[in-house]
């Protein structure tokens, strides 16, 4: 029984280190896309100051988002 709990502890071990791993890959694709869709933005006010002499309305692509702010496996036990 004491082996198995050692075996099972180990396994929990590991799968805490994997998940704060994915946590902070998943911290880092954030900020890589919020980076990405503010440049986005900027090109796109640009792009409609020069065609019709005003900002185009660009939608709020944030409100689209599925992912929690505490990464994608908040949901699992």
């Amino acid at each position: 029984m004491e082996r198995l709990n050692s075996k099972l502890y180990l396994q929990n071990c590991y799968i805490m280190q994997e998940n704060e791993r994915l946590r902070k890959k998943a911290q880092l694709l954030n900020q890589e896309n919020q980076a990405l869709l503010s440049e986005l933005k900027q090109k796109l006010s640009k792009a409609g100051t020069k065609t019709n002499g005003g900002p185009n309305s660009i939608p709020d692509l944030n409100l689209c988002s599925t992912s929690s702010p505490n990464g994608a496996n908040s949901g699992k036990p």
